[in-house]
């Protein structure tokens, strides 16, 4: 099996929601592999709600590398796919290449991961269907016209799928990714010496 795990992002993809996966799976011993719409760098944001405010306000975050473009996602390849939130999904869930990669991840039980606006991209996919999971409370809506269930908890697990509310959720929704992953390696590494 393959350590490597796709980062969906494009620009406009959160800073806190991207990075954070992208350091705990080298801390865990998977290497991210950052997919976008082309290779190249990608601009990030900082999202939140600040105190006071109705509306999400966004600021400038770091840039991100992609390494390979949607078009060039093997599923094959990868152990999982995470799919970042940030206004990035709004944008590139129409992409055929990202919608094919996804429907595989899902369909194939592979670890799949989703934070915030990311449930737009398995919306999308029509991936969610009857799959409880957790997004931010402003993305209900595209969950649950796709006949998804919503919940508002920080970590959701129904089946392969794993999802969390805002980069708040980290720490909570995360680490049921990570368990998943190493499940699946210890899995192939068990059956392949048995």
């Amino acid at each position: 099996m393959s350590d490597k795990v796709l980062i969906i992002v494009g620009d406009a993809s959160e800073t806190l929601d991207t990075m954070y996966p992208y350091y705990r799976l080298q801390e865990g011993g998977f290497e991210p592999v950052v997919a976008g719409p082309h290779r190249g760098p990608f601009q990030m944001v900082m999202h939140e709600v600040k105190p006071g405010w109705t509306i999400t306000k966004e600021w400038e975050g770091y840039t991100i590398e992609a390494q390979i473009a949607f078009s060039e996602i093997d599923p094959h390849d990868y152990a999982g796919i995470m799919i970042s939130g940030g206004r990035a999904p709004e944008y590139i869930r129409y992409d055929e290449y990202l919608v094919e990669a996804t429907r595989w991840f899902v369909d194939h039980g592979k670890p799949v991961a989703s934070v915030c606006h990311g449930v737009e991209i398995l919306a999308y996919a029509d991936r969610v269907r009857g799959r409880r999971m957790a997004t931010v409370p402003k993305c209900k809506f595209d969950l649950e016209v796709c006949g998804g269930i919503f919940v508002d908890e920080p970590c959701v697990v129904d089946g392969n799928i794993v999802s969390g509310r805002t980069f708040h959720d980290n720490g909570r929704y995360f680490g049921a990714f990570m368990d998943l992953l190493e499940k699946a390696r210890t899995t192939v590494t068990n059956g392949a010496s048995a």
